[in-house]
């Protein structure tokens, strides 16, 4: 039998990797893993934390005009974008060193470099190799920018977080969770903010109530939303960044350009063919149900495999991989990624919360389905002054009673739909909802107590 130097070498420091390094090193594997960036990957660096703390920060604009109509007075305070960046970038570099020490206390020896695959046993970090029984690649994702004319004038995700000076004028390029967060983020902050987006709705593959909703509160909140657009042509010019679309439409003139448009695996580099790893047409590397790709030694978990795009799953995968190559924790079963009935939020103003089917897709899944729907102003707004509205939406499978789609556009819509979502993953009916006592007053309390079905076409 072969000696390997590691019985796992990881390539790739984010959620996924660093979660499968730990838990096979706390099972006694030998374990390396590889990172040329900040621990933590895109969900720490560039990604969820910065993007949920910049929306937190979004929010107290309005929260200071809306406490007039709760007796407040007095000036509301000036954004200072230089403190929000400073305070964002101490918490981010406290978690890259959170992540270390978890990994070094585990055990994991981590290589600060770059690494490519030598072989199925061997990766090549730096010029030096190290050979692995099992390799795991959680290299994650990156934006994805089209060939426009003038791209090399745009930014991504990556780069929004540190702009100088603040964007008093933005454009954002792009309809999917990405862009609509972005989009009512710098919104909120203060800046003039057009969305473009060449479809004819937003954040496709949502259910189309919340797609509907979303777009109104957006432009009720300031967002210029311009669907059915398409980008021409980005020029430098003494005004701006100018903005062409095609088709002859009107043109706009910004101070930064965002494009949100997608992400792609991130595998350049890797050299996944001199392995034999094989990807697919979007160039995710292909896994079986074990994570295994078509290199049996070699795994893939996360954003690079382009399952998913979502921290918890990639998690979830991690674990899988680490009980099936090392075992489980001690009394626990090894544990298995079910994909249905995954909960997601997205962090627009208001944020849309999300678990199971929408409605196209469980007409389609199960055939006879009954909606719920309710519409209403929330509490807080009566005396806020504030238009927002929050949406509500229940699908049931009619031949079983089991609820299969659960969806929320309003306040804490993510926080509100994690407890239903494990519900649902129970296998939750109607009537169990239906019998279980809301908490009054609240908005999540409307999940419990809507008894009626909208009426729908046949």
């Amino acid at each position: 039998m072969p000696a390997f130097d590691f019985d796992l070498f990881v390539i790739g420091g984010g959620s996924g990797g660093v979660r499968a390094a730990r838990m096979a090193a706390q099972r006694g594997a030998r374990v390396a893993l590889a990172e040329v960036a900040a621990m933590g990957g895109t969900c720490v660096n560039v990604g969820c934390i910065p993007k949920k703390l910049y929306s937190y920060a979004a929010h107290y604009a309005e929260s200071f005009e809306e406490s007039h109509g709760f007796g407040w007075v007095g000036e509301a305070p000036t954004l200072d974008w230089e403190a929000l960046k400073a305070n964002r970038a101490r918490e981010i570099s406290r978690l890259n060193g959170i992540y270390i020490q978890l990994l070094r206390s585990s055990g994991v020896q981590i290589i600060e470099d770059w690494a490519t695959l030598a072989d199925k046993h061997t990766v090549d970090v730096g010029g030096k190799h190290y050979s692995a029984r099992h390799i795991l690649i959680a290299t994650g994702g990156t934006p994805s920018v089209p060939e426009v004319p003038g791209r090399e004038h745009v930014i991504t995700s990556n780069e929004i977080f540190d702009l100088t000076p603040f964007p008093k004028r933005l454009l954002v390029v792009g309809g999917g969770y990405i862009a609509c967060e972005f989009a009512s983020i710098f919104n909120g902050l203060g800046a003039q903010v057009t969305q473009a987006y060449r479809g004819a709705q937003v954040l496709r593959g949502f259910d189309d109530d919340v797609r509907a909703f979303i777009a109104g509160e957006m432009s009720k909140a300031g967002v210029n939303l311009q669907l059915n657009t398409d980008i021409a042509a980005i020029t430098k010019t003494a005004e701006g960044l100018r903005v062409e679309v095609k088709g002859g439409g009107a043109s706009f003139v910004v101070d930064t350009v965002l494009y949100a448009t997608g992400r792609e695996p991130l595998t350049g580099g890797l050299n996944l063919d001199t392995a034999g790893v094989a990807v697919n047409d979007a160039g995710a590397i292909q896994v079986n149900a074990q994570y295994q790709s078509s290199v049996p030694s070699i795994h893939a978990v996360g954003d690079v495999t382009a399952r998913l795009q979502l921290t918890p799953v990639a998690l979830g995968e991690a674990m899988v991989v680490a009980d099936r190559l090392f075992g489980p924790a001690a009394g626990k079963k090894p544990r298995h990624m079910s994909y249905e009935f995954i909960p997601s939020a997205v962090f627009t103003h208001p944020n849309i919360g999300t678990v199971g089917y929408t409605e196209a897709q469980a007409r389609e899944k199960f055939g006879q389905i009954s909606v719920y729907r309710s519409d209403f102003k929330a509490l807080k707004h009566t005396l806020s002054g504030s238009t927002e509205r929050t949406l509500m939406k229940l699908l049931v499978d009619d031949a079983t009673d089991r609820v299969v789609g659960l969806h929320m556009v309003g306040a804490d819509a993510g926080e509100v739909v994690q407890g239903f979502a494990v519900a649902m993953k129970a296998g939750a009916t109607k009537a169990l909802f239906d019998s279980t006592i809301g908490i009054h007053p609240t908005a999540a309390e409307e999940f419990v107590t809507m008894r009626e079905p909208v009426k729908t076409p046949d």
